[in-house]
């Protein structure tokens, strides 16, 4: 099992004392950036700062973000977003000890939710990165409830190097749709690749662990945020995490993500056909089929014309 913590309140810990600092990258979020900072500022820790990066919004984005005190937004050419390079620029521009991510669709199931993201860092200074439990919303679908439900249970762990023989790709599991920072963690490393395809927060938590450092897991810490894919969305994004594991022999050459993925076909299924949910069961075994496919065709993508890989790709302008 990976080494358990006991994730406390910040009870014994004076957190007035440090700065805590959260960045946002938004595209047309009119429908969700007030909802998301109202919660924020109902927070039991108060942040600092929220620094919003905002790639040419057609919408209300920025003008509803300006009306909250202590929002500072950034203003990026649309065609110059990377999910590295933007979140590094964002977070250049906080001081915080600290910085929390959130996506502009990610919204805190509660007021203590910073509170208890932020637990871990006070328990272990080796903590890096500490990554949030993703809900899924109530429009979820069947399958997508139960994806996030094998992904991220409600429980509390800490992961580190020795993890990786027993876990393999799982050790490097995080996701920046709500995760924290310990900001000289971040720099000791360089910080997130500033030109990446896809899961820069699997890239930076594999960057931790293999630096030495350990990433948490907090399920207590929870925030609303589910898609519904279609099968054409899934096969692009999984050709790009496909790709980009190619991409990065150093760190995940010798690791296989085939038994985690198998593991959670055959649980997601098994709770589909105990629901009675047939019509899901069935379109989840052509979903799953469709991720393989996408995934082998990843792995072979650089013998992929820029054409094809800009149609099989759910990123297009990382492709140029």
């Amino acid at each position: 099992m990976p080494s358990a913590i006991g994730i406390r309140t910040v009870t014994g810990r004076d957190w007035n004392k440090v700065k805590i600092s959260l960045i946002i990258p938004t595209l047309n979020a009119g429908k969700f950036i007030e909802p998301l900072l109202k919660r924020l500022k109902e927070q039991t820790v108060s942040i600092d700062e929220i620094v919003i990066v905002d790639s040419a919004s057609d919408d209300d984005t920025v003008a509803k973000a300006m009306n909250f005190d202590g929002v500072k937004v950034i203003s990026i050419d649309r065609k110059n977003f990377n999910h590295g390079g933007t979140r590094d620029l964002a977070i250049q521009h906080t001081s915080g000890d600290f910085i929390l991510c959130l996506t502009q669709d990610a919204l805190p199931c509660d007021a203590r939710y910073v509170e208890r993201l932020i637990a871990p860092f006070a328990e272990d200074e080796k903590i890096a990165m500490a990554s949030g439990r993703q809900v899924p919303r109530e429009d979820a679908s069947p399958i997508e409830k139960l994806t996030r439900e094998f992904n991220y249970p409600e429980v509390c762990f800490v992961r580190s190097k020795d993890d990786i023989p027993r876990l393999g790709v799982k050790t490097f599991f995080a996701s920046d749709c709500c995760s924290a920072f310990r900001r000289t963690a971040y720099e000791a490393i360089g910080g997130f690749d500033k030109h990446i395809l896809i899961n820069e927060d699997m890239k930076i938590a594999a960057q931790f662990i293999y630096a030495g450092y350990k990433i948490a897991y907090v399920g207590t810490a929870g925030v609303w945020h589910s898609h519904n894919y279609s099968l054409k969305q899934q096969y692009t994004r999984n050709f790009d995490v496909s790709a980009f594991m190619t991409m990065h022999p150093e760190l995940f050459a010798n690791i296989s993500a085939t038994s985690e993925g198998i593991k959670m076909v055959k649980w997601v299924e098994k709770k589909l056909l105990s629901q009675g949910r047939l019509f899901s069961a069935a379109y989840y075994i052509i979903e799953s089929g469709v991720k393989f496919l996408a995934n082998r065709r990843g792995r072979k993508f650089k013998k992929m014309s820029l054409p094809q890989l800009r149609k099989a790709s759910m990123h297009k302008n990382y492709w140029v």
